[in-house]
């Protein structure tokens, strides 16, 4: 079941986000003395991850962190790395924070990046996972048709054209063919693991990917489609990502 909250602008839908988040997270290290988030990036979080790191109340000593994915072949002084995105806009912020664990898409040895992220998550249960839903329909870079049986918490996936485009789109590379053609991501059984979900989705051109994840039918060509299935998920729109929604309903269930 999705929750969806429509807020009247990009400001106030980052602060509900981040609001939503702050929550889960003081609830985990409450009852559990720690938690364990997974952070998003992209231009739909800027404002969210602004009002998050400013948020009171969180002890951020009790937090370790992840992020959802990153670039193959991409070093940490690329505009475009989430390495330097997260730790810009996130780390850098929180001195306090307990850990982040960083991937390495430049690594020399993939397959062995992929063993030491994969083990380190398998070792911190996630509490919340903040993401987005991409133009295309993608949670993290998982891609139509997305692989909704994933065997690890992990993988390298191939990006598709309209995916490639979007990340153009947004400024972060001189031209289409800047953008890589692959990455390494969250994978959608992973992110299904986590206790609580909270998505930030503003902007007109996220409507369409927004209308089909909770109107159409659960479908790995919709790979966000799947979230209708996760029993503590949030949704934060605003006028203009909720535009093309038939109804308003503060729930979207599965099918």
């Amino acid at each position: 079941m999705i929750e969806i909250n429509i807020e009247p602008d990009t400001t106030a839908l980052a602060a509900a986000a981040a609001a939503c988040g702050a929550g889960h997270i003081s609830r985990a290290i409450a009852t559990k003395g720690e938690a364990n988030i997974v952070v998003a990036t992209g231009a739909s979080q800027f404002e969210m991850l602004a009002a998050l790191v400013r948020h009171a109340g969180i002890d951020w000593s009790r937090v370790t962190a992840f992020h959802l994915d990153e670039y193959i072949g991409m070093p940490q002084s690329h505009p475009a790395s989430f390495r330097r995105y997260l730790k810009e806009r996130f780390t850098s912020q929180l001195p306090s924070l307990r850990g982040f664990h960083f991937i390495h898409g430049d690594a020399q040895d993939l397959a062995s990046e992929l063993t030491r992220i994969n083990t380190l998550i398998a070792q911190h249960p996630i509490d919340l996972t903040f993401a987005g839903i991409g133009e295309n329909g993608h949670l993290a870079f998982n891609d139509p048709p997305a692989d909704f049986e994933a065997g690890s918490p992990f993988a390298v996936v191939g990006l598709d054209e309209r995916c490639r485009r979007q990340q153009f789109g947004e400024g972060w590379f001189p031209t289409l063919d800047d953008v890589p053609h692959e990455a390494i991501t969250m994978t959608i059984p992973q992110i299904m693991r986590s206790s609580a979900i909270v998505l930030t989705v503003p902007d007109r051109r996220k409507a369409e990917a927004v209308r089909d994840t909770l109107e159409g039918e659960i479908t790995p060509m919709v790979p966000a489609s799947i979230l209708r299935r996760h029993g503590a998920c949030h949704l934060f729109l605003e006028p203009q990502s909720a535009a093309l929604l038939r109804t308003r309903l503060r729930t979207a269930g599965g099918q």
